[in-house]
Formats: C-alpha cells, sequence, structure tokens
C-alpha cells in the first residue's frame, strides 16, 4: 500500500458513545433517503414499490459498508460475521453487500494512535523501541498492528484496540438491530434477539485483549510441537487490556499461494480443515473468526501462520459428543438419527412442523455430500455453496422458521463458513472424509467402506 493510500485510508474513530450514535443515525437517515428515492423510481417505471428491492440497491450498498468501515468497532464486526450468514437470517444479496467489509478498514491517524499508546504505556512510551512502525501492517474492525523492534532486538507485533470501541458495543449492536429490523429485511416473524445476545456477548470477549492473551498462550500450549503451524508468542510486559505485544513472524498472505502449485494449495487447505476438527473434536475451543487475514504462509518453513485469538468459542463435551453423534448419521445417510442429533442439538424442535423439520434434514444431507466422498472436493469448482445458500434462503423465508440457530453454535457456522470460503480462495481440492474419519473410529471405519 502506497504512502498517499495510507494517508487516504487514515480516518479517526467516531469516539464516544454519542458521537457513533450521531453516525450511526446519519446512515439511518441516509439509508431511508436511498429507499424513498429507489421507491420513487419504482413508482416512475409503473412498478409497484417492493421493500426489499427498495433496500438492496447499489446506494444502500455504498453507504453502508462506507459508514461501518468508519465505524469500525462492533458495528463493522457484526456486518462481517452477517456477510457469512447462509442465507437463513439475510438475503444473499445483503450477503453480498457486507462481503465488502471483510477488506481491510480505515486505519487510526498518528494523533490519535499516539493518545492511546500515552494512555496505555504512558508519554515516554517510545523509549522502549528502537523502533516503531506509525503506519499500521494491518486494519481491522478492533484494532489495528503496527511492528516494532525493541532495544534487545525482539521484533514484535504490537496490536491496538481502537477508543471507545469497548464501551459501544451494546449501543452499535442495538442501532444495528434496529437497522435490521426494517420492514421487507428479514423473514417476517424472525427473532433475532438471541443472535444479537449471542454477538454482543462474543464482542465483548473480543474486546478483552487480557482474555486474548490467555487464549493465545492456550493454543500455543494445544499445538506446542506442531510442524504444520507456528502462531505468534505473547510478550507480556508490553501488554495491556488494550494492546496487545506479541512475536513478529514473516510470513505472506495466503493469496501469494495462488501462484504455487495445486499441491501445496491442497495441502495448506486440508491442514485448515483438519485444525477445525480438531479444535472441536479434541481441543473442544475454537478460534471462531475466519478471516483470511487472520491465516499467512511462512514460505521459509512451509508452516501456516495463525493470527488472532481474540475470538475463541469453548464447546461443553455434551456439545461436542452431540455434533460427532450428527457428524455420524450424515455420514451414514441415516436420517432418523439426524433428526434425533439435530433435535437434541437445539437446530429443531417436536413443535417443528413436519415439512420444515424434512426441509432442514434434507440442507444437512446436501452439505453432507463432499464428506462421504473419498474423492478430492473441489472448492472453487462446486456450486455446494450456492445450493446451500438458496436452501438457506428458502427456509429463512417460511414463516414457521421463527428461530435463529442455538446458541453456542452461530461461530461455528461462521468458521465452517469461513475455511470453506478460504479454501474456495485457494482454488483447492481437498479429499474431506478421511478427515473427519481421523477424528472418530466408527468414522474411520466409515471411511474406508
Amino acid at each position: 500500500m502506497s504512502q498517499h493510500d495510507q494517508d487516504r485510508d487514515a480516518v479517526a474513530l467516531p469516539g464516544g458513545r454519542i458521537g457513533r450514535l450521531l453516525r450511526m443515525g446519519g446512515m439511518t437517515t441516509g439509508l431511508v433517503g436511498d429507499m424513498a428515492a429507489a421507491g420513487l423510481r419504482q413508482l416512475a417505471q409503473g412498478q409497484r414499490p417492493r421493500m426489499q428491492q427498495m433496500i438492496l440497491t447499489p446506494q444502500t450498498a455504498t453507504r453502508v459498508t462506507r459508514d461501518l468501515r468508519v465505524m469500525r468497532g462492533a458495528a463493522m464486526k457484526l456486518g462481517q460475521m452477517l456477510s457469512m450468514d447462509p442465507g437463513l437470517v439475510l438475503p444473499p444479496e445483503m450477503t453480498t453487500i457486507l462481503a465488502a467489509l471483510r477488506d481491510e478498514a480505515h486505519h487510526m491517524p498518528p494523533a490519535q494512535l499516539r493518545d492511546v499508546l500515552d494512555a496505555q504505556w504512558g508519554r515516554d512510551w517510545r523509549r522502549r523501541f528502537s523502533r516503531f512502525d506509525v503506519r499500521p501492517f494491518a486494519a481491522a474492525s478492533i484494532g489495528q498492528v503496527h511492528r516494532a523492534r525493541t532495544h534487545d532486538g525482539q521484533e514484535l507485533a504490537i496490536k491496538v484496540q481502537y477508543p471507545s470501541v469497548a464501551d459501544s458495543i451494546d449501543s452499535d449492536i442495538a442501532n444495528l438491530g434496529t437497522l435490521l429490523r426494517l420492514p421487507g429485511l428479514l423473514p417476517r416473524g424472525l427473532d433475532i434477539a438471541p443472535m444479537l445476545e449471542e454477538l454482543r456477548s462474543q464482542l465483548h470477549a473480543e474486546v478483552d485483549y487480557t482474555a486474548e492473551a490467555r487464549n493465545l498462550t492456550d493454543f500455543n500450549r494445544l499445538l506446542a510441537g506442531s510442524q504444520v503451524f507456528r502462531l505468534p508468542e505473547l510478550h507480556p510486559d508490553l501488554s495491556t487490556p488494550h494492546v496487545l505485544a506479541m512475536t513478529w513472524l514473516d510470513s505472506q498472505p495466503l493469496e501469494a499461494l495462488l501462484s504455487e502449485p495445486q499441491a501445496l494449495r491442497d495441502r495448506v487447505a486440508a491442514h485448515l480443515i483438519g485444525l477445525l476438527l480438531q479444535e472441536l473434536f479434541d481441543f473442544k475451543t475454537m478460534q471462531t473468526d475466519p478471516n483470511l487475514a487472520n491465516f499467512r504462509y511462512d514460505p521459509g518453513t512451509g508452516r501456516i501462520v495463525l493470527l488472532d485469538f481474540g475470538a475463541v468459542t469453548r464447546f461443553a463435551p455434551q456439545q461436542v459428543e452431540g455434533f460427532r453423534t450428527l457428524l455420524r448419521a450424515g455420514l451414514a445417510q441415516d436420517r432418523a438419527a439426524a433428526d434425533t442429533a439435530l433435535t437434541a442439538l437445539g437446530y429443531i424442535d417436536r413443535a417443528t412442523p413436519a415439512s420444515l423439520r424434512a426441509r432442514i434434514l434434507d440442507m444437512f444431507d446436501t452439505a453432507m455430500t463432499p464428506l462421504r466422498d473419498n474423492a478430492p472436493f473441489d472448492f472453487a469448482g462446486s456450486d455446494l455453496a450456492l445450493r446451500l445458500n438458496a436452501m438457506g434462503l428458502a427456509l429463512g423465508q417460511d414463516p414457521d422458521m421463527a428461530q435463529t440457530p442455538p446458541e453456542g453454535t452461530l461461530f461455528l457456522h461462521r468458521k465452517i463458513a469461513g475455511i470453506y470460503l478460504l479454501a474456495a480462495r485457494l482454488q483447492a481440492r481437498v479429499a474431506i472424509r478421511p478427515l473427519v474419519a481421523a477424528h472418530d473410529d466408527t468414522m474411520a471405519n466409515r471411511a474406508t467402506a
């Protein structure tokens, strides 16, 4: 990125609840104006205005992504999460709009950065370093990363949280909830309150850099001795509740592998799928932010670099066994067992109408297709994601589908969707069934059947 581009992308974070509320209010007012203009255009063309078409226009897309990128924090993070919705909550046009939020955010101007570090480290903080790059290496929804060197030669990555982000989570979630409830955007009768509460809880966890430091330490322990993955190590002396200091790891974006041989791309994707399964079934602890920037590649060692442990979900043993049972049922194409497992996990209940239950089972059966085949699955060449999205959208529009995914599964879905998108981006071809089988003797028997 050129210096001109970086200067252009330096935008002060709207500070305080009032400032962010005003920004959100301005976005809402602008959206209403865009919708009114779209409605008038439809009338002028002799068409009856439709609310969803009034909302999902190029003008609203530009406004939403622009304003959420400026706001950052919970507002942008929620947009990123919803961009991976498989159609159960948002129409595909809206998830496409929100997908732009997965790109890098604006970063803080140097003066705002200095104010943050003065508050965290004291005004003489520069004396601790022989070098500190004021321009960030990366900028995301909650913070930005700088490269620094200590006087004893340690190369560090310094993750700095944006000011007021933690204080604005509740209001950002409430304000975005209001936007999501605009008529015609969500299926009628869908209660998004539980989903928003789960998002709120997760975001509060993500802005707790003390907790992220513990997560980083935990994953270093879980993956100790790995010849496949590398993780930064915590530098506790410089870490605070709003600054996280870690060792700097030289690496390159995974997109750089697009010019590498197919076998290498396949191997990287297979390792990341295997890690997802290991996190769920072995660790019962999962990093649940699958942003492409959180996975990098070290060409010197051939290892995958794992970054960002702010979003970590821990699963109860009985929940993990529930997913194992569901996976076994899917591999065996045992519809009755899958029905029982989905009910136990909370995806359906006794009140779910038979026709809706059948469609949910159909969607699960479709999702299981690549896991039943020992042949490599072509992520980029398959239309599986499109078919699942269409099925999810149809389910979301069903008036009987008045529930969101069960508690604790939202971020698992996010991780699965993110790894799928990553494998597709790498144009990888991976035999998934043997990877799944490696985590259960029963599944292993089915994999060799």
